[in-house]
């Protein structure tokens, strides 16, 4: 397991303790996914409503808020698949 996928989920954990009401699937480059739902964030890979995926740089600009996620989108950095709303909602969480 990468320990960059393991700091990722410690910092949206932090991030979502409000709660997410939706699935969410962050498909890291090379390294493996983070699934976000209700119950917070995990290192796992399963179906969800939205995946986005990015290479870990891109992934731990997000993370740390150096970078917003629609901005990644926009400039290419960071894909959508699936349910846009919900990738929304998620990219308000992480800003």
């Amino acid at each position: 397991m990468s320990d960059f996928l393991e700091q990722a989920v410690s910092e949206l954990n932090d991030k979502l303790e409000g709660g997410f009401d939706g699935s969410a699937k962050l498909a890291v480059t090379d390294l493996g996914a983070i699934m976000l739902d209700a119950s917070g964030a995990r290192i796992a890979d399963e179906e969800a409503d939205v995946t986005l995926s990015a290479d870990s740089e891109t992934l731990q600009a997000i993370v740390t808020g150096e970078l917003n996620p629609t901005s990644a989108f926009m400039t290419g950095k960071l894909s959508v698949d699936g349910d846009m709303g919900m990738a929304m909602k998620l990219a308000a969480l992480l800003a």
